[in-house]
């Protein structure tokens, strides 16, 4: 435990935290920017002079319960939580659950990429965000229920579970998103999301059951794909994935070799989406 730096983090967040922060009026005596001591001590729910001797790089090693109150009262970032439990030697709590939170970077460079078709993953699998040309190159997202928007439930028990054991390529999508997720699983321990996916696809799909069953872990990369469209027929396009780690999300693009059959199709179904929408909006 680094008691001397610990002080001076928990003085720095403390200064930073106005009292209408946490629903306290300012009032006209406060000498120092931030919250008072004692205030935030009866926000964390401890004794004002512990939390004193804790700034002061004096005090006991905290517990886990103390430095998530903290944490709280302090309204610390995911980042700054995490800090604050090393620095008490503690290392940080797991996140409850994959986020669902896109940042909106990553939403407005959906919108840029009006030649690719890209989607977000989340840790579960579920699909958080598209672009217009991965709507035209896969499915009607946006009709579905936000539940059965997951890449697991589509492969084993949507429209793809009718290839499974029989298409090459559909077996190794499901493989690797299986080891995918039993990754993802042992980063969050505690989600339920997960262990419900894991619990009703295994009893409606025994080749999830099998797979999961196998233990095998690893994490999403780059691959290749053959995709039928109706409106432009067969294409063969890479998978590249982009990580985005502080919200543990990944961004999925397809993209085609310049000059091939494939890359002139991408561009018809660009043309066809730009029609589609231009006839919406005449």
């Amino acid at each position: 435990m680094d008691r001397q730096e610990m002080a001076a983090f928990l003085r720095s967040r403390r200064a930073r935290v106005q009292p209408a922060d946490v629903g306290l009026q300012s009032g006209t005596r406060r000498r120092t920017p931030g919250l008072r001591r004692e205030e935030i001590a009866q926000l964390a729910g401890m004794s004002v002079d512990y939390y004193i001797r804790l700034e002061q790089g004096r005090g006991p090693r905290p517990s886990r319960q103390i430095l998530a109150a903290l944490a709280r009262a302090l309204r610390l970032t995911g980042d700054e939580r995490g800090h604050l439990f090393y620095l008490a030697g503690e290392p940080p709590e797991p996140p409850s659950g994959p986020s669902r939170d896109v940042p909106p970077g990553i939403l407005h460079l959906l919108e840029r990429l009006d030649d690719t078709p890209a989607y977000v993953l989340n840790a579960r699998h579920d699909i958080l965000a598209w672009n217009a040309l991965a709507l035209a190159l896969m499915t009607d997202l946006a009709s579905m229920d936000s539940r059965d928007r997951n890449v697991i439930r589509w492969l084993f028990t949507g429209r793809a579970a009718e290839l499974y054991g029989t298409d090459e390529q559909v077996t190794r999508m499901a493989r690797e998103s299986v080891a995918d997720l039993r990754a993802a699983s042992a980063r969050y321990p505690a989600d339920p999301g997960i262990a419900e996916l894991v619990a009703e696809v295994s009893a409606r799909s025994p080749a999830f059951a099998r797979l999961w069953d196998e233990g095998e872990v690893g994490i999403r990369r780059s691959g290749r794909k053959r995709v039928t469209h109706p409106a432009v027929g067969p294409l063969e396009v890479y998978i590249d994935v982009l990580h985005v780690p502080e919200r543990d999300q990944q961004v999925i693009l397809y993209t085609a070799a310049p000059g091939t059959p494939s890359h002139d199709a991408l561009k018809r179904l660009r043309e066809v989406v730009a029609d589609e929408v231009y006839q919406g909006t005449g």
